[in-house]
Formats: structure tokens, sequence, C-alpha cells
């Protein structure tokens, strides 16, 4: 058995990392930083929400300024506690994970104003519940659907020529969480939005949570050395999503990006304390246009497919799991 297994507690090191590839990481400042990165990342999750809402702000100026404020602080904490030194991006991946960036922000906001449009009309502006209860509800209903939504990425074979694009750097970071094909990321915030809206949820609840999973999504992306232990079975890290991204199909679950728990609950989850990937990226790295190949990742999905052989990259079928999903701690 690896002895990474017999770490019950998800403690802060673990055996298999090598000291080459880190920065301060065994100084005090580290140590502190580590424990203390995730717990401010969430404070000002709170403390935006609910400056948001007693102050009525203006939900698309909050959540813009949110995420690009989530992304620099992330975008220091990996320079200050990185993971891997390894995974910085050069030069030249720079330019082609801003291109990406700025072509799934502007391809996704285009799209996303019908989207909008439909929820204003749908959503309610007061909540007939209390908010507080309402908040954990659209948490919960909008996980489910991004995690469903992802899983179908990986398993069925047309998806999977678009959410592929995401998976073809060999590198974890923040920059290249914005690696994506923008029909993709229309895919899912669409089912995720217009859910909520279908259910009733009100906007405020649905502002609070949008920064939330706003957060999380560049959070768990982070080539950051942050560990949460225990509540890596309720949340998901970056210690979960670095599997996801593993070449080794067996290891490459984890397909919930705010909630943990449905990995649980449809046998997904393979995290244990100190588990890494071996390495990250396709499985198949032919399978997909390289790195700044921009323009044939963007038309990827209409290329003539190949011949018959194995299907998308997915993992065996997973076990079962009997654990079962909560909201609190």
């Amino acid at each position: 058995m690896d002895e990474r297994e017999h770490s019950a507690d998800g403690g802060i090191y673990s055996a298999g990392y090598s000291g080459d590839r880190k920065g301060w990481a065994g100084s005090s400042p580290a140590r502190l930083l580590r424990a203390v990165a995730y717990p401010v990342l969430l404070l000002a999750v709170v403390s935006v929400g609910v400056a948001a809402l007693w102050l009525q702000w203006d939900p698309a100026w909050v959540s813009s300024l949110f995420l690009i404020g989530s992304i620099a602080y992330l975008a220091l904490l990996e320079r200050l506690i990185p993971y891997d030194r390894n995974w910085y991006p050069r030069k030249a991946e720079w330019r082609w994970y801003g291109i990406c960036f700025l072509l799934t922000m502007v391809g996704s906001g285009l799209a996303q104003l019908l989207v909008a449009l439909a929820v204003g009309l749908i959503s309610p502006a007061e909540s007939t519940r209390h908010l507080w209860v309402e908040i954990p509800g659209a948490l919960l209903a909008g996980s489910l659907v991004s995690y469903a939504v992802h899983r179908l990425g990986h398993r069925n074979a047309l998806l999977w020529r678009l959410h592929g694009v995401h998976h073809v750097p060999e590198k974890v970071n923040v920059a290249n969480n914005g690696v994506n094909h923008v029909l993709d990321i229309v895919l899912a915030q669409s089912l995720v939005q217009l859910t909520l809206a279908f259910v009733g949820f009100s906007r405020p609840a649905v502002l609070v949570v949008g920064l939330f999973v706003a957060a999380q999504g560049y959070f768990v992306h982070a080539n950051i050395d942050v560990r949460i232990g225990r509540l890596n079975h309720l949340l998901a890290s970056p210690e979960q999503h670095r599997l996801h991204h593993s070449t080794d199909l067996s290891e490459a679950g984890h397909y919930g990006s705010d909630l943990s728990c449905w990995d649980h609950l449809f046998g997904s989850f393979t995290w244990y304390p100190g588990r890494e990937p071996a390495a990250v990226g396709l499985h198949d790295p032919t399978s997909f246009p390289g790195t700044g190949e921009i323009l044939a990742a963007l038309t990827h999905p209409w290329r003539r497919r190949p011949a018959p052989g194995p299907g998308p990259e997915r993992p065996p079928p997973p076990r079962r799991s009997t654990t079962t999903c909560s909201t609190t701690t």
C-alpha cells in the first residue's frame, strides 16, 4: 500500500512531494499562508455577497470585479506557495492562455445575453423563502447540473470534442483555466443558470452562489500548495482537480469544481490524503490540436473524425458510493 494512504487527516505534507519543485515550502510564512489562503477566499465570497445584497450593488459589476480579484489573488499565491514550479506558464503559453481566455469571455458573454434575459424574466426578483435557506438549495441544484454536464463532457464522444480542449495543457494553473472551447462554456453556464431560474431561485440567491462558484472554479485550478484535509469530502480542491486532469484515467474522476459530494454519491471520488497525479494532460495527446493551435482547437469538433478506436477520455465505470450530500461542515 502507498505510504500516503496512511494519512487519515489530510495532513499538510505528503511523502510524494519533492523539494526541488517547491519554493519556500518549509518556511513558517509559507505554512501560515497555506493555512489561511482558502479561508481568506471563502471570507471574501461571504463579505462581497453580503455587501452586494445589503448595498444593492449591480450584480453584473460585482460578479466581474470579484472574478478579476479572485484570479489576481490566486495568481499571487501561485508565486508564493506553488504546487509545482514547472507548471508556471512560459511566455508563449501566456499568449495562448490570454487569447483563449478573451475568446471564452467574449463568446460566452455574447451567448449569455439571451440566457440572462430569460433568467431575468423567469427568476423572481425577490425570494419567497428565507435567503439563507434558498442559497444552499441553489448551490446544491446548480452544482448537480454542473457535475452532470461536466461528466457528460467526458463520457459523450461529441461533447468530449468540445470539453477536451480544456485538457490539452500538460500543467494545471490559474492561467489555463480559461483554455476552453467557447461552446463548452456556453453550454455549461446556460444549463446551470436556466435550471436555477426554472426552479425559482431568486436573483440574490443566484448572485451569491455565482460568487462562490466563480471563486471555486479558479481555486481548484490553481497551482498552489494548499490542502483542505477532511473538507475534501465536502468541497472541491486543487488536490482533487489535479487528479481530474491526470493522464491516468483510473484516477481522473472529480467532476465537481465546487462541491465534492456529487462525486461521492455517483462514485467518481478518487482522492485520498497525499495522492498526486504522475502527469496531467490528455491520455492521448494526438487526439487534439496542441498548445497554441487556437483555430484548430476551435474547429476541432467539426473536423473529420478519426477511425473508430477508444472512446473519449474517461475512467472505467466507477464504484457506487453511499456517501450523502450536505451543505454543512
